[in-house]
């Protein structure tokens, strides 16, 4: 698992096309909290999967479902990280992906969060 990197967004702006790094095939993990986005690009021919594991529960034993979202073959998603995905003995979400072969990835925070 690849811990990735927190790219803050200054006053000034901040180029988003060379953050991003290939996904890993074990997963990678991130920070969460308001104003955290996963970027994801599909480069491939067919959709992927990103899952955030939600380390929640309710009722003190009823776990909360993980998040899955549908990236389309050839597109872009923004994914927020807010604080529901933090692990209790990491601190950070844990992100795991169908496939892995022409993804990229990228976590942005803007300085308002």
């Amino acid at each position: 698992m690849a811990a990735l990197t927190t790219n803050v967004v200054p006053l000034a702006g901040l180029r988003r096309d060379d953050k991003f790094t290939a996904a890993a095939g074990g997963g990678d993990d991130c920070a969460t909290g308001a104003g955290v986005e996963l970027a994801v690009k599909n480069g491939g021919g067919s959709p992927i999967t990103v899952t955030l594991a939600t380390p929640e529960t309710v009722d003190g034993d009823l776990t909360v479902q993980d998040r899955a979202v549908s990236v389309p073959a050839g597109g872009e998603m923004s994914i927020p990280i807010t604080e529901r995905y933090r692990s209790p003995s990491t601190g950070r979400c844990a992100i795991t992906y169908s496939a892995v072969t022409s993804v990229t990835v990228a976590v942005f925070r803007g300085l308002a969060a």
